[in-house]
């Protein structure tokens, strides 16, 4: 699994856990997941995330760009 997947997958996991936590304990969980968003919308734009750091300390590869992983 690289960095970007596991990235993604942390961050649907968070918004459903936050979005399940609001429905059925408390609405103020709904800011845990603008939080998520927020952090996915700026990380698109500065590549920095602090998951992606703990990622790379766990030794997790980087995404190869597409013409390297398809042998080009």
């Amino acid at each position: 699994m690289t960095i970007e997947r596991a990235l993604r997958a942390m961050a649907g996991l968070l918004v459903m856990l936050s979005v399940a936590l609001g429905y059925w304990v408390h609405p103020g969980f709904f800011l845990f997941t603008a939080f998520v968003g927020a952090n996915l919308f700026q990380s698109a734009f500065t590549n920095a995330c602090p998951a992606m750091a703990v990622f790379r300390k766990l030794g997790l590869p980087p995404c190869l760009p597409a013409s390297r992983a398809s042998g080009r």
